[in-house]
Protein backbone atom coordinates (compact mmCIF):
# COMPACT_ATOMS: atom_id res chain seq x y z
CA UNK A 1 0.00 0.00 0.00
CA UNK A 2 0.99 3.15 -0.76
CA UNK A 3 0.94 6.21 1.71
CA UNK A 4 -1.52 7.80 -0.61
CA UNK A 5 -3.86 5.28 -0.14
CA UNK A 6 -3.50 5.54 3.97
CA UNK A 7 -4.00 9.06 4.41
CA UNK A 8 -7.24 9.95 4.46
CA UNK A 9 -8.73 12.53 2.54
CA UNK A 10 -8.56 15.91 3.63
CA UNK A 11 -11.08 18.30 2.07
CA UNK A 12 -9.24 21.76 1.71
CA UNK A 13 -11.89 24.39 2.64
CA UNK A 14 -12.90 26.27 -0.47
CA UNK A 15 -11.34 29.69 -0.56
CA UNK A 16 -13.84 32.57 1.75
CA UNK A 17 -15.57 34.49 -0.67
CA UNK A 18 -14.00 37.70 -2.00
CA UNK A 19 -15.34 41.03 0.00
CA UNK A 20 -17.79 42.88 -1.71
CA UNK A 21 -16.19 46.35 -3.18
CA UNK A 22 -17.72 49.72 -1.31
CA UNK A 23 -20.23 50.15 -3.96
CA UNK A 24 -21.51 46.99 -3.99
CA UNK A 25 -21.83 47.32 -0.13
CA UNK A 26 -24.25 50.68 -0.78
CA UNK A 27 -25.41 49.17 -3.83
CA UNK A 28 -27.43 46.19 -1.43
CA UNK A 29 -27.69 48.74 1.42
CA UNK A 30 -29.81 50.99 -1.28
CA UNK A 31 -31.85 48.26 -2.16
CA UNK A 32 -32.68 46.80 1.14
CA UNK A 33 -33.75 50.30 2.25
CA UNK A 34 -35.67 51.20 -0.69
CA UNK A 35 -37.46 47.98 -0.02
CA UNK A 36 -38.56 48.93 3.46
CA UNK A 37 -39.84 52.59 2.62
CA UNK A 38 -42.16 50.94 -0.01
CA UNK A 39 -43.35 48.58 2.54
CA UNK A 40 -43.71 51.82 5.01
CA UNK A 41 -45.33 53.36 2.33
CA UNK A 42 -47.94 50.91 1.59
CA UNK A 43 -48.42 50.34 5.34
CA UNK A 44 -49.13 53.86 6.03
CA UNK A 45 -52.03 54.03 3.10
CA UNK A 46 -53.46 50.72 4.57
CA UNK A 47 -53.40 52.34 8.16
CA UNK A 48 -55.01 55.81 7.24
CA UNK A 49 -57.30 54.82 4.40
CA UNK A 50 -60.15 55.42 6.65
CA UNK A 51 -58.97 58.89 7.76
CA UNK A 52 -61.69 61.35 5.50
CA UNK A 53 -59.59 64.32 4.01
CA UNK A 54 -60.43 67.04 1.64
CA UNK A 55 -57.52 69.03 -0.50
CA UNK A 56 -56.41 71.72 0.64
CA UNK A 57 -56.34 74.94 -1.09
CA UNK A 58 -53.66 77.24 -0.56
CA UNK A 59 -55.84 80.61 -0.92
CA UNK A 60 -57.57 79.70 2.45
CA UNK A 61 -54.23 79.50 3.75
CA UNK A 62 -51.96 82.47 2.43
CA UNK A 63 -53.92 85.43 3.62
CA UNK A 64 -51.30 88.02 2.64
CA UNK A 65 -51.00 89.71 -0.44
CA UNK A 66 -48.40 88.38 -2.46
CA UNK A 67 -47.02 91.68 -3.28
CA UNK A 68 -46.12 94.00 -1.44
CA UNK A 69 -48.26 97.53 -0.92
CA UNK A 70 -46.32 100.93 0.19
CA UNK A 71 -47.86 101.06 4.13
CA UNK A 72 -48.58 105.11 4.72
CA UNK A 73 -45.89 106.90 6.68
CA UNK A 74 -47.27 106.19 10.72
CA UNK A 75 -48.67 109.16 12.79
CA UNK A 76 -45.98 112.22 12.50
CA UNK A 77 -44.03 112.81 15.65
CA UNK A 78 -44.92 116.24 17.18
CA UNK A 79 -41.41 117.24 17.16
CA UNK A 80 -39.29 118.83 14.44
CA UNK A 81 -36.24 117.04 14.78
CA UNK A 82 -38.26 113.46 15.59
CA UNK A 83 -40.45 114.08 12.71
CA UNK A 84 -37.58 114.67 10.54
CA UNK A 85 -36.42 111.18 11.74
CA UNK A 86 -39.20 109.16 10.95
CA UNK A 87 -39.62 110.77 7.40
CA UNK A 88 -36.36 109.96 6.34
CA UNK A 89 -36.59 106.38 7.73
CA UNK A 90 -40.00 106.29 6.12
CA UNK A 91 -38.04 107.83 2.55
CA UNK A 92 -35.56 104.97 2.89
CA UNK A 93 -38.24 102.65 3.20
CA UNK A 94 -39.76 103.47 0.41
CA UNK A 95 -37.12 105.27 -2.12
CA UNK A 96 -34.44 102.84 -1.53
CA UNK A 97 -31.28 102.92 0.90
CA UNK A 98 -27.70 103.03 -0.86
CA UNK A 99 -24.11 103.51 0.30
CA UNK A 100 -20.77 105.39 -0.87
CA UNK A 101 -23.06 108.21 -2.68
CA UNK A 102 -25.68 110.51 -0.87
CA UNK A 103 -27.94 109.82 -3.44
CA UNK A 104 -27.43 106.99 -6.26
CA UNK A 105 -28.57 107.03 -9.86
CA UNK A 106 -31.72 105.34 -8.88
CA UNK A 107 -33.09 108.02 -6.67
CA UNK A 108 -31.85 105.71 -3.35
CA UNK A 109 -30.51 107.85 -0.55
CA UNK A 110 -27.89 107.09 2.44
CA UNK A 111 -29.08 107.80 6.01
CA UNK A 112 -27.77 111.86 5.59
CA UNK A 113 -29.26 111.67 2.02
CA UNK A 114 -32.14 111.07 3.25
CA UNK A 115 -31.99 113.47 6.40
CA UNK A 116 -30.69 115.82 4.02
CA UNK A 117 -33.88 115.66 1.71
CA UNK A 118 -35.98 115.69 4.61
CA UNK A 119 -35.09 118.33 6.23
CA UNK A 120 -35.74 121.04 2.75
CA UNK A 121 -32.71 122.95 2.79
CA UNK A 122 -33.28 123.64 7.01
CA UNK A 123 -29.31 122.88 7.77
CA UNK A 124 -30.24 123.32 11.97
CA UNK A 125 -32.83 120.61 11.65
CA UNK A 126 -30.22 118.03 9.81
CA UNK A 127 -27.33 119.06 11.92
CA UNK A 128 -29.81 118.29 14.98
CA UNK A 129 -31.22 114.81 13.18
CA UNK A 130 -27.97 114.25 12.23
CA UNK A 131 -26.55 114.69 15.80
CA UNK A 132 -29.29 112.54 17.60
CA UNK A 133 -28.50 110.10 14.74
CA UNK A 134 -24.72 109.82 15.35
CA UNK A 135 -25.71 109.21 19.01
CA UNK A 136 -28.21 106.58 18.47
CA UNK A 137 -25.53 104.77 16.66
CA UNK A 138 -22.49 105.21 19.14
CA UNK A 139 -24.88 104.22 21.97
CA UNK A 140 -25.34 100.51 20.14
CA UNK A 141 -21.82 100.27 18.49
CA UNK A 142 -19.33 102.13 20.40
CA UNK A 143 -17.71 105.73 20.45
CA UNK A 144 -15.28 104.70 17.34
CA UNK A 145 -17.64 105.33 14.48
CA UNK A 146 -16.22 108.49 13.32
CA UNK A 147 -19.98 109.82 11.14
CA UNK A 148 -22.81 108.93 9.86
CA UNK A 149 -21.87 108.67 6.21
CA UNK A 150 -19.13 106.56 7.18
CA UNK A 151 -21.33 104.47 9.50
CA UNK A 152 -23.80 103.88 6.39
CA UNK A 153 -20.91 102.82 3.93
CA UNK A 154 -19.86 100.34 6.41
CA UNK A 155 -23.17 98.36 5.86
CA UNK A 156 -23.82 96.41 2.16
CA UNK A 157 -27.45 96.41 3.02
CA UNK A 158 -30.44 98.48 4.37
CA UNK A 159 -31.08 96.53 7.38
CA UNK A 160 -28.72 98.05 10.24
CA UNK A 161 -28.48 101.50 8.96
CA UNK A 162 -32.86 101.62 8.36
CA UNK A 163 -33.11 100.46 12.42
CA UNK A 164 -30.75 103.24 13.23
CA UNK A 165 -32.58 106.07 11.95
CA UNK A 166 -35.74 104.22 13.57
CA UNK A 167 -34.04 104.21 16.91
CA UNK A 168 -32.83 107.30 16.47
CA UNK A 169 -36.31 108.79 15.91
CA UNK A 170 -37.31 106.96 19.24
CA UNK A 171 -34.06 108.71 20.80
CA UNK A 172 -35.07 112.16 19.56
CA UNK A 173 -38.91 111.93 20.62
CA UNK A 174 -37.42 110.53 24.04
CA UNK A 175 -35.29 114.13 24.60
CA UNK A 176 -37.98 116.24 23.62
CA UNK A 177 -36.35 117.28 20.03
Amino acid sequence: MSHASLSPAIDHPAPPPAELSLEERLTLVNAAMTARLDEAAVAYEVNTAHIPTEPVDLADIVTVPLTPTLQAPPEPYPTPVTALLQRAHHRLLTGGWCSGALVDEDGARCMLGAIRAEARGDRGLEASAASVLLDAIRREFGDDVDSVPSFNDAHGSARVPLRMVDQAAILADARGL
